[in-house]
């Protein structure tokens, strides 16, 4: 294991996924429920099922926004995959190509104007995202661009922000 990252189990899987490129697929899927409850609890939780366990996640808008500002909102959720990915997809590439990381931070922020979300505009709700990586490496500049590079091209939820993505929507009347 090298930066928390189990190369062997990571090397069979590219190897098992190089004969069965199916292998490399997976389903993510998370159901939430809206509290219609009165309080101080989560206005939205979903159960998050994983490989070895679930986790309960809870979700509460700013106040400013109507709700009671005492969990996480959605965007903090959403800026959390996007710094957990890329700080595991860096971690992966430097593990992989056997770079020197003695320390990773990563860090997103962004800038959101919720005139639309109040239906006052229809100005883009996310003017942008910066994503900041500090590094403690004594790798030379052009291997520390390479690496950024590749954990850039590679990382799911940069390629999500980055890219039209089909969106589908259901909805459900239940009576």
């Amino acid at each position: 294991m090298i930066y928390k990252v189990e190369l062997k189990k990571l090397r069979d899987t590219v190897e098992n996924v190089k004969r069965n490129p199916d292998e490399a697929k997976r389903v993510t899927k998370i159901e939430g429920t809206w509290n219609m409850d009165e309080g101080d609890g989560p206005q939205f939780e979903a159960e998050i099922v994983f490989e070895k366990g679930k986790m309960n996640f809870e979700m509460t808008q700013p106040t400013f926004l109507g709700g009671s500002g005492t969990r996480p909102g959605p965007m903090h959720y959403c800026l959390f995959g996007l710094v957990s990915c890329y700080a595991a997809t860096f971690a992966t590439v430097a593990a992989m190509e056997d770079f020197p990381l003695d320390g990773l931070k990563v860090i997103a922020e962004n800038r959101i104007d919720f005139s639309k979300v109040l239906g006052l505009s229809n100005n883009p709700p996310v003017e942008g995202v910066k994503i900041t990586v500090v590094i403690k490496t004594n790798a030379p500049e052009s291997e520390i661009r390479r690496i950024e590079k590749l954990a850039r091209e590679r990382c799911p939820v940069v390629f999500c922000l980055t890219n039209p993505i089909r969106l589908e929507t259901e909805l459900v009347v239940q009576e």
